[in-house]
C-alpha cells in the first residue's frame, strides 16, 4: 500500500522577507504519516515549512509554496493507492513577487488564486485510488464539508474546526462519499489518524 500525504502550510512570498501563510502546524499530516507507517504502508510525506521531525519510515519531501506543493504532489500521485491531503494550501498568492524588499508607501496587494490541488487530484484519480480531503471551517462545518466532498470528487472528507490548528489533540467528523458520517471524539492527533485510517482502509 502506497500512501501520499501532504502536511503543513504553504508560504506565498510577496518579496524576499514577507509572505502570506496560515496557522497550520503540520501535526495532523505528520500523525497520518506515523499511523500509515505503523499500519504497514509505504509513506511519502510532502511537507510545507514546519518544525517537525520526519516520521519513522516516511520519505519526506520539503516544499515551501503552493506551486512547489502542486508539482511534488502531481509527481507522486500516480503511484499512490491513497492520497491524504492534510496540508493547508494557501488559497491565494501575490500576483507578482518583488525581487527586492517592498518599501513604504506600499501599494494595494493584488492576489490571484493558487492551483486547486485537491480538485485536480479529484479529476485525475483512478477508480481504485482513494482521495481523502480536509475541510477546516468556522461556520456550517458539516454542510460545507459535504459540499467540498462532492465538488472535489473525494472519497472521504475530514471535517474539523479552527480549534484543531496547532493543537496536539482535536476532534473531527469523517464523511464518506457513500455511507454515514462518523463523529470522532477529541483524541491525540496520532490516535485520531489511526482511527481515521482504519475506516479508510476498511
Amino acid at each position: 500500500m502506497n500512501i501520499l500525504i501532504t502536511a503543513g502550510p504553504t508560504r506565498e512570498y510577496l518579496d524576499p522577507v514577507r509572505y502570506l501563510s496560515n496557522e497550520s502546524s503540520g501535526k495532523m499530516g505528520f500523525a497520518f504519516a506515523e499511523a500509515a507507517h505503523a499500519l504497514g504502508a509505504d509513506v511519502t510525506l510532502i511537507a510545507g515549512p514546519v518544525d517537525l521531525a520526519t516520521p519513522k519510515g516516511a520519505t519526506r519531501i520539503d516544499v515551501t509554496s503552493s506551486d512547489e506543493m502542486y508539482r511534488a504532489v502531481m509527481n507522486h500521485a500516480r503511484r499512490a493507492d491513497i492520497i491524504v491531503m492534510a496540508a493547508a494550501v494557501a488559497d491565494a498568492k501575490p500576483a507578482r513577487r518583488s525581487k527586492t524588499k517592498l518599501k513604504k508607501p506600499l501599494k494595494p496587494l493584488k492576489l490571484v488564486p493558487t492551483r486547486d490541488i485537491l480538485a485536480e487530484l479529484g479529476k485525475k484519480k483512478r477508480d481504485e485510488q482513494l482521495l481523502v480531503g480536509f475541510a477546516l471551517e468556522t461556520t456550517k462545518l458539516i454542510a460545507n464539508a459535504q459540499k467540498k466532498l462532492k465538488k472535489k470528487n473525494c472519497d472521504w472528507i475530514v471535517a474539523n474546526s479552527a480549534q484543531a490548528l496547532g493543537a496536539d489533540a482535536s476532534k473531527a467528523t469523517l464523511i464518506p462519499k457513500h455511507g454515514k458520517q462518523i463523529a470522532l471524539p477529541k483524541l491525540h492527533k496520532h490516535d485520531l489518524a489511526v482511527v481515521m485510517l482504519s475506516h479508510v482502509f476498511a
